[in-house]
């Protein structure tokens, strides 16, 4: 099934996506790597407030490439989300509702996203290009000094997503290569 989102989110509005669900996107999302999430976890470890309020909020775990004349961004695919396991879980009980990145994720931020009512998107790796032109605009929100890895606020139209964890834990990383081995049983 499709689906047409506009982020930030509620709740309710996740609820009825189920893994596997194609999703286009548009709205402000936050991008985000290791460096950003590291100093943002630090934060939320001192009861200092975040750079953004999450609630309700996407990010994109992402370090675009810098931007050529006229152009909005560079090259913008996703990066491993295993990378950002050790500090999802806060942010989604900060009220995070959705993560968008490429790879499986642990039980613990299953988990978290469970308890937060969260999904997990999964960007197409290996078209930069195509997600880029989708990001209508990016601006820093934190940390320039850390160069492609900042904190920034980007808006985007129709990026193409697939649910990969919906909010009733149905997970495509387990689903599909159960669905995959029961059809070599037929």
């Amino acid at each position: 099934m499709e689906h047409r989102l506009s982020a930030p989110f509620s709740a309710d509005e996740l609820k009825g996506l189920r893994a596997g669900d194609s999703v286009l996107l548009s709205g402000t999302v936050y991008a985000a790597r290791d460096a950003a999430h590291r100093r943002m976890y630090e934060l939320i470890q001192r009861g200092e407030p975040l750079p953004f309020d999450p609630r309700g909020k996407a990010i994109y775990y992402v370090g675009p490439s810098p931007a050529r004349p006229g152009e909005v961004t560079g090259s913008a695919g996703p990066t491993t989300s295993g990378r950002m396991d050790a500090f999802a879980p806060a942010l989604f009980r900060l009220g995070l509702l959705a993560t968008i990145g490429k790879g499986a994720r642990s039980a613990a931020v299953k988990e978290a996203m469970a308890e937060a009512g969260a999904v997990y998107f999964v960007s197409i790796g290996g078209a930069a290009a195509l997600t880029a032109s989708r990001i209508k605009k990016a601006e820093v929100v934190a940390w320039p000094e850390l160069g492609t890895e900042a904190l920034r606020r980007l808006t985007v139209e129709d990026m193409p997503l697939t649910v990969a964890i919906d909010t009733q834990g149905g997970d495509i990383y387990e689903l599909g290569p159960a669905a995959y081995l029961a059809s070599l049983k037929k």
